[in-house]
């Protein structure tokens, strides 16, 4: 799991002049120039290209490739072997699963270059994506919600929404806290209470 290392990888991670504050595994890539915040710990065969924007105390897990022209928000964690493309945006405190793939471009050919077709993709603040998720470009995923593991995203999700399956579709409500929401809209964590909108939307009471 990322964050969980040996003593020996802990002994590789090294400080970046370029970037104080931030612990960068020996075996990373980081191309100039990019902005990290500090407080964030990237780790093995990462690649980081140009022009991205990490904030402060994200953790990068292994075989995590960013950008170029990525935007990551602070207190991300982003697990092994997601690819964050031209496109994609993280707001603060977002939990990319491991494996969680995204796109940039609805209809690719590998003889047909579409780099001005890039779509944007936007994570909203606190969302959660399962691990081997796969959420398709040109979407936003909205604040707290919730993307189960091996989902197929392919619209917009609304806040705090919990959604599974293939397609996707919403199942049922989470909190803030991440725990699903009963028919009483109370968080059984932190006892907090939502309520539904007349437009089938859930807000904090």
């Amino acid at each position: 799991m990322t964050g969980l290392a040996s003593p020996d990888a802990a002994a590789q991670m090294r400080l970046d002049p370029r970037f104080p504050g931030v612990a960068i595994h020996e075996s990373a890539y980081v191309d100039a120039p990019v902005v990290i915040g500090e407080g964030t710990k990237i780790w093995h065969f990462v690649h980081i290209l140009r022009g991205c924007h990490i904030g402060a105390h994200c953790s990068i897990g292994q075989n995590v490739m960013i950008g170029p022209d990525v935007v990551v928000g602070d207190n991300c964690k982003i697990q092994n072997n997601v690819s964050l493309y031209a496109g994609v945006e993280l707001e603060d405190g977002v939990f990319c699963g491991p494996s969680c793939v995204f796109t940039n471009v609805n209809n690719p050919r590998a003889e047909i270059e579409r780099k001005t077709e890039f779509r944007k993709t936007l994570i909203k603040r606190g969302t959660t994506i399962g691990a081997n998720a796969t959420i398709v470009c040109g979407h936003t995923l909205g604040e707290y919600s919730f993307i189960a593991a091996a989902a197929l995203v392919a619209s917009d999700v609304q806040p705090f929404a919990l959604m599974a399956g293939v397609p996707a579709r919403r199942i049922g409500w989470m909190s803030k806290a991440g725990a699903r929401l009963g028919s009483d809209l109370v968080c059984p964590i932190d006892g907090s209470c939502y309520k539904e909108t007349s437009d089938g939307q859930l807000r904090v009471a």
